[in-house]
């Protein structure tokens, strides 16, 4: 009898437990965090700098602040998003380093700068820190990518330049990211 009372129970909590009885919420971990990922908005087979232009001039050939506004509005070279305490590539980062990588192979001409940045949690010398790494993983992934490292340089900002200023999870993962800077060009001939 005690037996069977016993299974009834385990039974009747077992049903209680399933049809309503509310979970705890799973721990977040840094793989649960939503990552923002901007996309190239050239298709991968299309060659990044052959972008129609009405005017038929060539968007690539004025000051750096014109091209670097055009490029970014054009999508061809995008942040790349870290993790919370990471300087690792996720596969939508390499996807983006991919397409920056191919801008930046058919536009030699240019000189680019990898700045890393960082979310306001840490201490500003972590940060700093967190931030080369940033911009080292980015500048190593497109060195390996064929793109010609003397080209290209970092510089880490930590916390100090964000995007967004909201002390929340969404405005943090905006700031954990590294940025691409035209910052010159090479002569060609």
């Amino acid at each position: 009898m005690r037996r069977w009372m016993v299974s009834l129970m385990t039974i009747g909590l077992g049903l209680f437990l399933l049809s309503g009885c509310a979970r705890k919420p799973k721990p977040t971990t840094t793989d649960d965090l939503a990552v923002p990922v901007e996309t190239s908005t050239v298709p991968a087979s299309a060659p990044a700098a052959t972008v129609p232009v009405e005017s038929g001039d060539d968007p690539l050939a004025g000051d750096l602040g014109s091209v670097n506004e055009y490029v970014r509005s054009q999508g061809l070279l995008g942040d790349v998003y870290f993790f919370y305490d990471s300087s690792e590539l996720s596969p939508e980062a390499r996807q983006r380093l991919a397409d920056n990588g191919r801008f930046l192979s058919q536009n030699p001409q240019f000189e680019a700068l990898v700045e890393g940045h960082c979310d306001s949690r840490g201490t500003p010398e972590y940060n700093l820190a967190l931030g080369e790494r940033r911009a080292s993983a980015a500048l190593s992934y497109l060195t390996a990518l064929g793109v010609d490292g003397s080209r290209l340089r970092t510089l880490s900002y930590g916390e100090e330049k964000p995007v967004c200023t909201e002390e929340d999870e969404s405005c943090w993962s905006q700031n954990r990211r590294a940025h691409f800077l035209l910052t010159g060009r090479r002569d060609m001939d």
